[in-house]
């Protein structure tokens, strides 16, 4: 059998793939598969619409039975920032550091899932332990819908997912939901000195971005709150705009993205009916780029019980970014947060992971293990 990897030597390995959002990740898929192939671990590499890039399914133990979803992404943001002191794709150890692109959001918990799989093969768990591992969750949590589509077919109906977005190994029992709109207008260029022969597309725009103004305004002074959120109310904002080439030319296009992101109980897209509807009385193309709905999991739950055990953490109430949990939840399968690390050194140079914390989530998907072994 080959040498089984400690989870640093893994994370070293995922770290190298550079898995860019939005690019191809089928190398790193193929190289995970070939690990578990090495240990005897059943797997499905499902590869998505886009054709260069896949979602990856596999079980420890009998598939037919109900067990736990371990689901983390394989996906980094960019790494273009001038301060790395180093290749960013290159793990580098520093006293306790791990740092690398990726390391903390969220190939540590994925390096940590695998490392632990000869254990979980050796401990034959009779519920069953499954990794799922998605692509571009970073533009959207667009690869997991397809993964979960799929789930009928390659599983019994899952007990519980824990999704391991960091958190420090805390459980975090909800999350807010999050969807981004894409606003285009067309316009007739020409002389400015002549605006009654032109159609000048930011102008166009304008009553779609006003709406979204008052719609975040609204959402702040009347909207629902939920203390559990920072902020404990719903926000929308416009994000970037592009438009215009030259100061004396009436601008031709102009394009705004404007996100919404919706506490619990609230649809994320239902947040933007003024801007919609601003968009279509004034002949403005409205796509949608992503959606996710929030998460909320009962303090109740037996799997938040499960997620307190394992971790040795109480579960918290609640964080304000958002994860693929909420997509498990919408399809019937419970789901929490728990994951190593922190997200604030998330999207940021020199982001990194403690080798302290990547072998305590290690020891984390240990236990659950020995729980699903009895």
């Amino acid at each position: 059998m080959t040498h089984c990897r400690t989870p640093q030597e893994m994370l070293t390995r995922l770290v190298g793939f550079e898995t860019v959002v939005g690019r191809p990740n089928l190398r790193l898929m193929d190289d995970i598969a070939d690990w578990l192939d090495d240990h005897g671990i059943t797997y499905h590499i499902l590869v998505g619409p886009e054709g260069d890039r896949a979602n990856l399914f596999a079980t420890i133990g009998d598939a037919t039975r109900p067990g736990y979803i371990l689901s983390g992404h394989v996906d980094v943001v960019p790494a273009e920032e001038p301060n790395w002191r180093a290749d960013p794709f290159i793990l580098r150890h520093e006293d306790d550091r791990l740092i690398g692109r990726g390391a903390c959001d969220m190939k540590g918990f994925v390096a940590a899932v695998l490392a632990a799989g000869p254990d979980l093969v050796t401990m034959d768990p009779a519920t069953p332990i499954h990794i799922a591992l998605s692509y571009d969750e970073e533009a959207g949590c667009k690869g997991v819908p397809h993964l979960i589509a799929r789930l009928p077919e390659l599983c019994a109906p899952p007990l519980g997912c824990i999704v391991g977005e960091p958190t420090g190994l805390v459980p975090v029992l909800a999350h807010k939901g999050k969807a981004a709109l894409r606003l285009r207008a067309v316009g007739a260029a020409g002389h400015s000195s002549r605006p009654d022969l032109g159609r000048n597309a930011i102008h166009t725009l304008l009553p779609a971005l006003v709406a979204a103004e008052a719609q975040a305004l609204e959402l702040q002074t009347r909207g629902p709150r939920d203390a559990r959120f920072a902020p404990p109310w719903s926000s929308l904002q416009v994000g970037t705009f592009a438009g215009g080439q030259a100061l004396n030319i009436i601008p031709d296009r102009a394009e705004a993205q404007v996100e919404a992101r919706a506490i619990a109980g609230n649809d994320p897209e239902a947040l933007f009916g003024p801007v919609l509807a601003a968009a279509d009385l004034h002949g403005v193309e409205a796509e949608w780029l992503s959606s996710y709905p929030p998460l909320a999991l009962d303090a109740g739950h037996p799997l938040a019980a499960l997620t307190a055990g394992i971790s040795g953490q109480t579960p918290v109430p609640a964080v304000s970014f958002g994860t693929e949990a909420g997509l498990f939840q919408q399809a019937g399968i419970p789901a929490i947060i728990c994951g190593p690390g922190d997200i604030a050194r998330a999207h940021r140079p020199e982001e990194y992971l403690t080798l302290t914390e990547l072998r305590a989530c290690h020891d984390m998907v240990r236990a659950l293990g020995r729980r699903c072994a009895v």
